[in-house]
């Protein structure tokens, strides 16, 4: 049952990488592709990451309780270093001066 769950988790996480990437490749400008890299790529180390960790936990051995502690470290440190790192791209793309993408025909910001 485990291993199922565990399944479950990965396809799902393996699904937000799909979506974010597939965000990047479609969103129009600097601004808009940083929302997909940012949010669905932390949304599907989560998940990935919990599955290899409930994988691994199975066995209940102390080493397996170990791994899965370590991988949890790492999705903790992810979500405390990705919208740092997000924030910080965002800030060079302003500093670099790089506009908003704006619609054909429509008038930019005054």
């Amino acid at each position: 049952m485990i291993s199922f769950l565990a399944a479950v988790l990965i396809v799902l996480g393996l699904f937000f990488f799909a979506g974010g990437s597939v965000g990047i490749l479609r969103f129009p400008d600097f601004y808009s592709r940083l929302h997909p890299a940012g949010k669905l790529d932390t949304m599907g180390l989560l998940l990935s990451l919990t599955g290899i960790a409930l994988y691994v936990v199975q066995d209940l051995t102390l080493s397996a309780i170990l791994t899965a502690l370590k991988i949890m470290l790492i999705v903790v440190f992810v979500f405390i270093t990705s919208p740092t790192a997000t924030h910080a791209i965002l800030d060079a793309g302003v500093r670099a001066g790089l506009s908003p993408w704006t619609a054909p025909g429509k008038r930019g910001r005054t």
